[in-house]
Formats: structure tokens, C-alpha cells, sequence
């Protein structure tokens, strides 16, 4: 099966070079585009969802409110740091955009088409070859070099603590989504992503598959550094990140980045899962065949994209970050050990159906619902469970707090005078006493 989708994705993509000019063009200023109205496409749901009105000043609805912002940021002043290593400072976001960029070319949009007005047909895809899911995992690790060079090459702490977090995230959910995608090549038979697009023409993967489905929605926000999971940025205890020491135009490059990444993620999605760019229930509609020719493909995609932004938009409005701790070993304990056993389910069972015959599509599903109650039940007892403390009475402790200069803790090597409060507590207590 696989040499056979070989041959056809050989036979398809032998375009001219001026039309893969042409396509490669147009799939940039998508990207560029969709960024534009992400960034008001997240402020206005995130204000809706905190009963606030988000960007409604510059043009109708705000819509120019993300102009405004590219403006700001090309208007900053480019500052470098003198620590900085200055080649690997420069390159580390253009490493991340150039990644960004390279993922939408295996990306289907629609199915062999013609020219209006011409006789030339040409898929609505940029390139496709046998391991086209592989190259699209290529590409995301490549990028994370960006912001590992950024943060090494800052000369600064907070900087290089971003990047090996980031480090460490990605070798944890890159591995959770690369097992999430096993099944699907195991049921497609093939990498090629036109190839898994065309075998969802009765029924959409994310069913089927539907475990394999929710472990890669949590790992392509991890995978993106988005809330619950952005710590290599997290405001709070890093500043910025890796980006901290980023002004200007090199700090819009890494915003570009990540969110070209959030689109990526979002269009593989769509693309193994949600039937890519095929309407949904087509062949139970009158006129179901239409519907998946000419300009709706690319609208259904379109959609399917936006839909998964809308679902990055809604985790960052809910939740909260997680721990450093929490996060590893959310990936390590609880995704990869799932990923592993719904691997190993979904084998076991295809052979099995294989073997009586039986309808693979109805087993995935129960198999899936199964398999979705027994980590909720795993995890559930893994999170309850309390370590035996033995309890401390108030009397064995007492609580101090002030104790070491706290609000403001002592520089090295400086000593601080003993708390007021702490002796006004003990003449408090002596007092008490003596009253008894």
C-alpha cells in the first residue's frame, strides 16, 4: 500500500516550477495573514470570556488593533545585548521562522483541480511525498533549535533557563505526539498526508482514533509552548523566557513564529484527524460530491484550522500554568505511558477485528471510550492519593512571618536585626503566662 501511494503522489506533484512558485507564495501570505487575524482573534475571544470588550478602538470591531501592534514593534528600538553571541543572537529567531514556514508545504487544501479559464489541473498542495507526517515532526524539532540558540545566545540567566525548559519540553511532547500518530499510520497505511486525507472519505479519523486524537491536542499545545504549558516563557517566574533579552523586530520574529506553529498544529489536525479538507457528512447531503470540488475544499480546511485555534484560545482562557514539576510529569507519567498502552491496544485489536472480520470503525470507537475512562480512573487514584505526614500540633511550631527579612530576604552575607514582631510575640507569651 505504501509503494502504491508512492507511485500516486510521483504521478500528481510534477508541477512547473513557476506554479510551486505561485503555491509557495500564496501559502506565505496565508500564514502571514492568519497571524494578523489570530492576534484579534485571541484578544476579542479571551475579552468575551472575562466579560470584557478586547480591541474595539482602531477600525470596526478593532480589526486594525493587530496593524498597530506590528507597527509598535517595528517602530522599537533593536537593541542587542553586549553579552550576546552576536551571529547565533540574529539567526536563533530566523531558525524559527524558517521551520514555521516549511510545515504548510505538505499540507493539503483541496484535490486535483483546474484552472479556471485554463486546461491545467494541479493539486491544491504545495509538494507531497511518503513521509510527508515525518517531514512536518522534522520541522517542529528544527525549530525548537531557534529558541535554544535565543536563549544561549542572550548571555543571560533567565534567557537560559527558558531554553533548557524548552529542551526538556520538547523531547517529553514530541514523544507523546509522535506515539499519538502511530495509529494513524497504522491505519492509513501510509505517511502521505494527501494519501490519509483520501482514505477519510466514509468517516473522519478523530472516531476512530480518538484517543490518539486527544493525545495529540494536548501534546500540539505543549508542543507549542501555549497555557498550561508555556513555561520556557512564563512571565511570572522567567520574565519573558528565551525571549527576554529580544526587542523589535527579532522579538516579532519569534511571535511569528509561535503562532505560524499554532496553525501548523492546528492543519495537521485537521489533516490526520478531522478529514482535512472533505465536508463533513458529504455523502449523507444532496449534492454531497459538490460540496467537496471546486472552493469549498479550501474553506472546509480553513475551518477545521480555525476551529483548533478556537480550541488554544479557550485553554489559555481557562487554565492556569503548571508547575515546572506538574508539567514533567504530566508528560512523562501520564501521556507517554498512554500513548505506549493505546499503541499497544490498537495493534492487539486490529489484528483481532482483522481476523473475525468484524467493523474496525465501531471497535476503535468503544475501544477508544474504554480507554479514555480507564486513564481518567489511573489518573484520578494517581492524583488522590496523599503522602502518609504524620500531623504537627500548633504547639510544636510557631510561625514567624517575618522571620529572615521577609518581605525583602538579605543580600549575601548581610545580617538583619532580629524581627520586632518576633520579640513583641514573646513578651505577648510571657505576659500570657504570668497572667495564668
Amino acid at each position: 500500500m505504501i509503494a502504491a501511494s508512492s507511485d500516486l503522489v510521483a504521478a500528481e506533484f510534477n508541477d512547473p516550477i513557476w506554479v510551486s512558485i505561485i503555491k509557495a507564495v500564496v501559502i506565505v501570505v496565508f500564514l502571514l495573514l492568519s497571524v494578523i487575524f489570530a492576534l484579534w482573534f485571541e484578544r476579542r475571544v479571551i475579552g468575551r470570556m472575562q466579560l470584557r470588550p478586547g480591541p474595539n478602538v482602531r477600525g470596526p470591531l478593532g480589526l486594525l488593533q493587530p496593524i498597530a501592534d506590528a507597527g509598535k514593534l517595528l517602530l522599537k528600538e533593536d537593541m542587542t545585548v553586549r553579552a550576546a553571541d552576536k551571529i547565533l543572537y540574529i539567526v536563533a529567531p530566523v531558525i524559527s521562522v524558517f521551520s514555521s514556514l516549511l510545515i504548510f508545504s505538505v499540507i493539503p487544501f483541496g484535490p486535483t483541480t483546474t484552472i479556471p479559464f485554463t486546461d491545467f489541473s494541479t493539486p491544491l498542495q504545495l509538494t507531497d511525498f511518503p513521509s510527508s507526517v515525518l517531514f512536518v515532526l522534522a520541522c517542529a524539532s528544527v525549530g525548537v533549535y531557534g529558541i535554544v540558540l535565543g536563549g544561549w545566545a542572550s548571555g543571560s540567566t533567565y534567557p537560559l533557563m527558558g531554553a533548557i525548559r524548552s529542551t526538556a519540553q520538547v523531547i517529553s511532547y514530541e514523544l507523546a505526539m509522535g506515539l499519538s500518530l502511530v495509529t494513524v499510520f497504522l491505519l492509513a497505511g501510509s505517511m502521505s498526508t494527501s494519501s490519509i486525507v483520501a482514505q477519510q472519505d466514509p468517516i473522519w479519523w478523530a472516531w476512530p482514533l480518538l484517543p490518539a486524537f486527544i493525545l495529540y491536542v494536548i501534546s500540539m499545545v505543549g508542543e507549542t509552548n501555549r497555557l498550561p504549558f508555556d513555561l520556557p516563557e512564563a512571565e511570572g517566574e522567567l520574565v519573558a523566557g528565551f525571549m527576554t533579552e529580544y526587542s523589535s523586530m527579532k522579538f516579532a520574529w519569534f511571535f511569528l513564529a509561535e503562532y505560524i506553529n499554532m496553525l501548523n498544529v492546528s492543519a495537521v489536525a485537521a489533516t490526520l484527524f478531522l478529514g482535512g479538507w472533505r465536508a463533513p457528512w458529504a455523502e449523507s447531503w444532496p449534492g454531497g460530491e459538490f460540496l467537496n470540488s471546486g472552493i469549498f475544499p479550501p474553506i472546509w480546511m480553513i475551518i477545521k484550522i480555525w476551529l483548533m485555534m478556537f480550541l488554544f484560545v479557550w485553554i489559555r482562557g481557562s487554565m492556569v500554568r503548571f508547575r515546572y514539576d506538574q508539567f514533567m510529569r504530566f508528560g512523562w507519567k501520564i501521556l507517554i505511558p498512554a500513548g505506549l498502552g493505546w499503541v499497544v491496544f490498537y495493534s492487539i485489536g486490529r489484528q483481532t477485528m482483522d481476523y473475525f472480520d468484524r467493523d474496525l470503525a465501531v471497535y476503535d470507537g468503544v475501544a477508544g471510550i474504554v480507554a479514555i475512562l480507564l486513564t481518567f480512573a489511573i489518573v484520578s487514584f494517581v492524583m488522590d492519593r496523599k503522602p502518609n505526614v504524620e500531623p504537627v500540633s500548633d504547639e510544636e511550631v510557631e510561625i514567624d512571618a517575618f522571620a529572615g527579612g521577609y518581605p525583602v530576604p538579605p543580600m549575601p552575607g548581610q545580617t538583619l536585626p532580629p524581627s520586632p514582631r518576633s520579640s513583641r510575640t514573646v513578651e505577648a507569651t510571657t505576659d500570657g503566662g504570668t497572667d495564668d
